[in-house]
């Protein structure tokens, strides 16, 4: 429904709400649960909430760090992250990786998660995720305001060169997305969404209309 007396603030003067909206507005936002090594090989697991794919072919995904994290010094330093699907089943280990530990300190053994050697990349994956994207780092891009001003916060863009899928997840040979029951970062502080198979719906695109 069209409204004319819709709640308007302008960014710089706050939003006049108890709570800022914009992470609840842009959202469910795929959660980008980054695994990545330092140049001395400690491994880091995180996960990201401004995260998404940016081109087809090559595969391009990024995700956005807000401050110079671990993450990105070690996307930085070897050239290479992997993604790791966060599912309903992997909620609980995956906020644990959240936590703000020592440079030095494992999330993999915080988490109880299994770390496991990529293919192409230095990075390890995590077993127990059922999609894994091995990536190369492309682009490290630091965000500016509108003024040219540089924000601490990084861009990080990868090329996925290797996919791990588990063969559950596909049927027939098509990835089955509401199976894996991906968890979403939603609004509020402690929001998120669960894709299921009662989410579900069809539309065809104009185009592809006979």
């Amino acid at each position: 429904m069209a409204r004319d007396d819709a709640h308007f603030y302008e960014t710089a003067a706050g939003t006049g709400l108890p709570h800022d909206p914009f992470n609840a507005i842009v959202g469910p936002r795929p959660i980008g649960w980054i695994s990545s090594l330092s140049a001395s090989g400690t491994r880091n697991l995180a996960p990201y909430s401004f995260f998404n794919g940016f081109n087809y072919r090559p595969a391009i995904v990024g995700f956005s760090s807000i401050g110079w994290k671990d993450s990105v010094a070690n996307a930085s330093a070897t050239g290479d992250f992997v993604w790791n699907l966060a599912t309903r089943e992997l909620a609980n280990p995956m906020n644990e990786t959240s936590a703000s530990i020592p440079s030095d300190e494992d999330e993999f053994t915080r988490s109880g998660l299994t770390p496991v050697p990529s293919r192409l990349v230095g990075s390890p994956r995590v077993l127990e995720s059922p999609v894994n994207f091995e990536c190369r780092l492309t682009q490290l891009i630091r965000l500016t305001d509108v003024d040219g001003t540089d924000v601490d916060t990084w861009l990080v863009l990868g090329q996925v060169v290797a996919v791990h899928i588990d063969r559950e997840r596909l049927i027939d040979g098509v990835y089955d997305t509401y199976g894996a029951r991906p968890i979403l970062r939603a609004g509020g502080p402690a929001d998120y969404a669960e894709i299921g198979p009662e989410s579900k719906f069809a539309m065809t695109r104009p185009d592809d209309r006979s």
